[in-house]
């Protein structure tokens, strides 16, 4: 099946999977992009050729694999080849029913498990929709598991609720599940990518859709009422608002973000988001951050001592500095601070601040020390906080780099970050890799540097990869191709003479390929006089003192690959036959009954070996000559001159020429360009002479072409142009080979593996905002030439997609204004601004409309002529050029409207408002009509008072603020609007409460065995909201501690029961009602004494007993092991009076001023808390207990081990 992840196929119709009854035909069939493509059919990963079995077809793309009478053998695995994309698919053959019933067919599953997937949808905002998917379950044995996800984590399944439903149900008839997505009231929030998973026991299966929310066309008061339902409230100043929020998608802010409150985070963050929250941040020891928030209360009692407490948390930067600041009640009052306990010193990281009320400490260049709870103590009360020092962010020092490999290799992406034993992210496609599948990824940490490993690389896994810090990304594209080997020199004939040297010598484009030499078919064994080398991509069979048995066919094979390099070595014999005396010399090149060849061409760097068979008698005088230079070798041992040149004899060097008895021979090593030309050869005895000219060529591989031109920048492709080179070897162009890199790598990537004929060519598959460079070569039959210079430095990026939702929001006499939303996709370029235009309906002139860019998503177009019908159309506009317009579907006219006044009431105004007393109430009520209508506000029939109530009117809403609610602003105000003859009328009901007063007149009314019975009268003053209950607490007299023993309770009389004989208690009551209880309670003014009952006991008197004693532990220490940065406490207990006191060694070392230990003591249990050790704390540890009796001390040693533990197992 198909899969979006991978790469383009050949194939655009591929065969399935198919189910054949034994005896039956089956006929796959596939379809190329292009016709003329040889396609390959396999079986069992066979090659099948046509027979009466197998029936093959192609015709234009189209192909087919017809199989007739098929059989249990036929059950196997297919596949389909065309160039480098290989389909699979599965014939399954199954015995024929033994009769035919009537019964439902079972569901065709060719996909997967799914037998219907769920489809894309689009609604309208408030509107339902249904997604469907059915599961084949004719072959399970138990009901498949079906989970829904929005996006790639989001779990559906927990968000049942009123806008969700999730239903299933099993067609018995069929044998289908079906399951089913119902959204209800669709908000445009819910627009997005969608992923159904379903899994059994030993299968799984996954469908991606989307869901397209539509705005609904409405005007624009009805989207101040959609604002004003979310909380218009919190506008204190009754300034305008802000509508372009719900015209326009967030921007990306060019302003710095400000800090991230992590603490607050993860606070309202549910638990199944902690370890996402923690990577994005940095957070290391997310278990001890845990434990302390826990530890934070949420709500903490009305201080007396505290104007204003420390905040639960702070957070830092690691370095930077922070105060911590509270407010005092009592200005002169002094105030302790204590870290982990410990009072904390002056110094100069610490400072301590008094500012009036103020006091403040300052801690300068936090360290991750410094990450502790703190506390604030003035007398005895305490304010707690802890802060969270966090670490600077992880950037990537050295980016992925892009790699091209072949099918089966290894690939290692290596990254290095700017701190040792960060935390990394790897994503294939988006997709997260996880650590659990370690079967096929590997990842490797050394240091700063991060490895992901693939041991045998597959098509499947060409794709982007990217790795992700808290601070940054880096992408990398992985292209997997399969083996193609490319010749870049073949094996020649060769005719060789007798104890000659035959050297057959190839070229091939890989330098791991190995391969094996043949003799006629047969594999060539190396001896003494058989030699074969493989150096780099050259392979060499060297033959020495060449026999007539030598003669053969010789093929290069190359191992892994379906072809060879064949080339024939004949053997030279020469002939001795008599020749008289006196025989004219003779130069023989038409030997072996061929003719003379005109040229001879030789590749660069090669060896030319020219043997000229010559005859004479006496032994003829050879002279070489090109140009003006002369090679001479006389076979005699004495000189001679000819053509008029001096003689040369050269035996030795590059060029030179070696005489026998019957032939010579002209030998250059390694040619060069310069030794083209036309030889001439000499032959002189006193008989005779003879002449020959011999033209010999050299060719090579091309010059490097000219730097290549980038003609066109897309979003993610460019359009390459280059020249040829300016000399081509000796040889035509066979094409072109194109490579690219990102500006700040060092690879070069090739990008095609046929030969470009053209001069141009489009790349894909690039990244947009990512700088690249290309280069070339050029290609001919002789080889690659050098690189071309690399092209000027280029991004891609691509112009944004139009504005969306354009529209009229308002219009005048002269006057237009319109509103759009920012174009769906930006792209790397940005975007600069707006353009906008309009145009009179019946022209083609576009006129602008503001001068220059706009950066806003809406315009005001001004000075414009009353009754005119205009077009108007908006452009984005960025570095790539501008978009496609956005255009007004009818022209419009330059006239204003007259609207009927009319007020739009936000549903939480239709019900009496309610507010305590203190708060700001900011009431903001929309209305319509044109011209503007005059608005007035009343309350109870009469005009408001501007000092206490403030009123702000635009054109389309109207603004009550009031900054503090009083009880006499209850009741119920009314507002309207008029324009001429025309009105309309709204009315609003405010409740303005408070907490009531106490209860009155609380008494005790009696008092029996363990009881006593209260009554008292409701509050005279009810905080202008209904009472709700009373809360009635006891103190004991001699305590005066109380203690709730009803809350929310109806009545105006209890009785309280199970009261202690003997004691004497008091009792108070507090009133509730919406706003709380009470600020002061009624109490009784008597205290209830409760008797006792029965004879008076005399207790005896006893000697006072001494009950000192030396310190003694009952429970010892115990050894430990523990992890390297999460807390470690070490525990004991002991005994003594007077109460002993304790002393804490590490190695002998008194620990009490050190701020990384905490001791507690509680009730005789003694514990050390050791903050994140480190392999340096491990040790011995000493606990001393002393008093007046005696001392006892006890030791056990702790081991820290350097081990990390994952996230995952801190959360579980």
């Amino acid at each position: 099946t198909d899969n979006p992840g991978k790469k383009a196929s050949a194939f655009t119709k591929k065969p399935k999977t198919t189910e054949v009854v034994e005896g039956d035909t089956a006929v796959f069939e596939a379809e190329t992009e292009k016709t003329g493509i040889k396609v390959k059919w396999q079986r069992a990963g066979a090659e099948m050729f046509e027979n009466e079995k197998y029936i093959i077809k192609a015709e234009g793309n189209k192909h087919s694999l017809t199989i007739n009478n098929i059989g249990r053998e036929d059950d196997a695995t297919y596949a389909v080849i065309a160039g480098s994309s290989k389909v699979k698919f599965d014939l399954k053959v199954k015995e024929p029913a033994p009769a035919p019933e009537a019964q439902p067919e079972p569901p065709l599953d060719p996909v997967g498990l799914f037998v219907t997937r769920p489809q894309d949808g689009e609604v309208t905002v408030g509107g339902n929709i249904t997604f469907t998917c059915k599961v084949a379950g004719a072959s399970m044995l138990k009901k498949p598991s079906v989970k829904w996800f929005k996006g790639k984590w989001m779990d559906l399944g927990s968000k049942v609720g009123k806008h969700l439903q999730l239903h299933d149900s099993y067609d018995r008839n069929n044998k289908v599940y079906i399951y089913e997505m119902h959204i209800i009231q669709a908000k445009m929030t819910y627009a997005g990518g969608y992923r159904c998973e379903v899994s059994t026991k030993d299968k799984f299966d996954s469908c991606n859709f989307s869901l397209i929310v539509h705005g609904k066309i409405i005007c624009f008061q009805h989207y101040r009422n959609v604002l004003l339902s979310q909380g218009a409230e919190g506008h204190e100043d009754g300034a305008e608002l802000d509508f372009s929020a719900l015209l326009k998608k967030s921007e990306p802010k060019t302003e710095s973000q400000p800090d991230v409150d992590v603490w607050d985070i993860l606070r309202r963050a549910p638990p199944s988001e902690y370890e996402k929250i923690a990577f994005q941040y940095g957070i290391t020891d997310l278990r001890g951050m845990l434990k302390r928030l826990k530890r934070i209360k949420k709500e903490e009692k009305k201080s007396t001592a505290f104007l204003q407490k420390l905040d639960p948390a702070y957070q830092v930067d690691k370095g930077q500095k922070i105060k911590l600041m509270v407010e005092l009640a009592n200005p002169d009052a002094e105030v302790k601070w204590l870290k982990n306990g410990q009072e904390i010193q002056v110094s100069g990281r610490y400072i301590f601040e008094a500012v009036g009320n103020k006091r403040i400490l300052t801690i300068n260049h936090c360290s991750l020390a410094d990450d502790a709870a703190y506390q604030c103590v003035v007398d005895e009360e305490k304010s707690f906080t802890e802060l969270f020092v966090k670490e600077p962010p992880i950037l990537i020092s050295h980016p992925l780099e892009d790699q091209v490999v072949m099918v089966g290799e290894r690939v290692e992406f290596e990254c290095e970050v700017s701190e040792e034993g960060a935390a990394v992210k790897w994503e294939k496609d988006g997709i997260e890799l996880k650590r659990e599948e370690t079967f096929k990824y590997r990842f490797k940490k050394d240091g700063k540097k991060h490895y992901l490993i693939i041991n045998e690389s597959t098509k499947e896994d060409s794709g982007h990869y990217t790795v992700k810090t808290n601070g940054g990304e880096s992408v990398a594209e992985l292209i997997i191709q399969e083996k193609k080997l490319e010749v870049y020199q073949s094996i020649a004939d060769l005719t060789v003479r007798a104890r000659d040297q035959a050297v057959f010598k190839c070229e091939v484009s890989d330098e791991n390929v190995k391969g094996i030499w043949l003799k006629n078919g047969k594999e060539v064994i190396p001896d003494e006089r058989i030699k074969i080398s493989h150096i780099g991509r050259i392979h060499k069979l060297t033959i020495d003192d060449v026999t007539p048995e030598d003669e053969a066919d010789y093929s290069f094979v190359p191992e892994g690959f379906a072809y060879n390099l064949s080339a024939k070595l004949r053997f030279l014999e020469i002939k001795i036959d008599f020749v008289p005396r006196q025989e004219p010399p003779k130069i023989h090149l038409d030997f072996m009954g061929q003719a003379a060849p005109d040229t001879i061409v030789v590749v660069a760097g090669n060896k030319l070996r020219l043997d000229v068979p010559i005859s004479g008698d006496p032994i003829p005088t050879v002279i070489w000559q090109k140009t003006q230079r002369v090679y001479a070798n006389p076979c005699s041992l004495h000189s001679d001159t000819a053509l008029g040149s001096p003689l040369l004899s050269e035996t030795e060097g590059r060029v030179r020429v070696e005489m026998h008895e019957d032939h010579c021979i002209f030998i250059i090593e390694g040619a060069e360009k310069p030794d083209e030309g036309v030889y001439r050869v000499t032959v002189k005895n006193p008989a005779g002479e003879d002449k020959a000219d011999i033209t010999v060529k050299v060719i090579d591989v091309p010059d490097p072409p000219e730097a290549p031109k980038i003609i066109d920048v897309g979003e993610d492709y460019c359009t390459v142009q280059w020249q040829p080179p300016k000399y081509d070897g000796g040889q035509p162009i066979l094409g072109y080979i194109l490579e690219r890199k990102k500006k700040k790598s060092y690879r070069w990537m090739r990008l095609n593996f046929d030969l470009l004929k053209e001069l141009s060519y489009e790349a894909k598959r690039m990244i947009e905002g990512v700088v690249y460079e290309m280069r070339l070569y050029a290609v001919n039959s002789i080889g690659m030439s050098r690189p071309s210079p690399a092209s000027q430095p280029f991004m891609p990026i691509a112009p944004p997609s139009e504005p969306t939702h354009l529209t009229v929001e308002d219009i005048s006499d002269s006057t237009v204004t319109l509103k759009w939303r920012p174009p769906e996709r930006i792209g790397a370029g940005g975007l600069d601004g707006y353009n906008v235009e309009y145009c009179k309906e019946g022209s083609t002139e576009w006129v602008p409309a503001l001068q220059g860019l706009t950066e806003r998503t809406s315009a005001l177009i001004k000075d414009l002529v009353t009754g005119d019908k205009l077009y108007f159309r908006v452009r984005a506009i960025n570095l790539a050029g501008e978009s496609e317009p956005a255009l007004t579907k009818e022209p419009v006219t330059i006239q204003e409207i007259l609207q009927r006044p009319k007020f739009w009431l936000p549903r939480y105004l239709r019900q009496t408002l309610v507010k305590k007393v203190g708060e700001t109430i900011n009431i903001v009520i929309p209305f319509q009509g044109k011209p503007r209508p005059k608005v007035t506000w009343t309350k109870d029939g009469q005009t408001l008072d501007a000092k206490e109530v403030g009123i702000r009117n635009s054109t389309t809403d109207t603004i009550l603020f009031i900054r503090k609610a009083e009880h006499h602003h209850s009741g119920t105000y009314e507002v309207e609007v008029q324009i001429e003859n025309m009105n309309d009328k709204v009315a609003i009901t405010m409740q303005i409460m408070d907490k009531p007063g106490p209860p009155q007149n609380v008494k005790i009314i009696d008092v029996w065995g363990f009881n006593v019975a209260l009554e008292w009268k409701p509050p005279q003053d009810d905080g202008n909201a209904q009472i709700s209950g009373y809360t009635i607490q006891k103190a004991d007299k001699k305590t005066m501690e109380w203690y709730t023993v009803f809350d929310h309770y109806r009545r105006t009389n209890c009785v309280v029961s199970d009261l202690i004989m003997g004691n004497e208690y008091y009792f108070r009551v507090f009133s509730e009602n919406l706003c709380g209880l009470s600020e002061t309670a009624a109490t009784t003014k008597t205290p209830a004494y409760i008797q006792k009952t029965g004879a008076i006991y005399k207790p005896p008197s006893y000697k006072e007993h001494d009950f000192s004693e030396a310190p003694k532990f009952t429970h010892p220490l115990v050894s430990r092991s523990v992890i390297s940065g999460y807390n470690a406490t070490l525990s004991c207990a002991v005994r003594g009076s007077p109460k002993p006191k304790i002393f804490w060694y590490k190695n002998k070392v008194d620990l009490s001023g050190d701020a990384k230990y905490r001791m507690f003591s509680k009730h005789g249990v003694l514990t050390l808390e050791i903050r994140k050790p480190s392999p340096f704390d491990g040790g011995f540890y000493t606990c001393k207990a002393v008093n007046e009796c005696g001392e006892a001390e006890i030791e056990c040693r702790l081991d820290v081990r350097g081990n990390q533990i994952s996230v995952d197992n801190i959360l579980l």
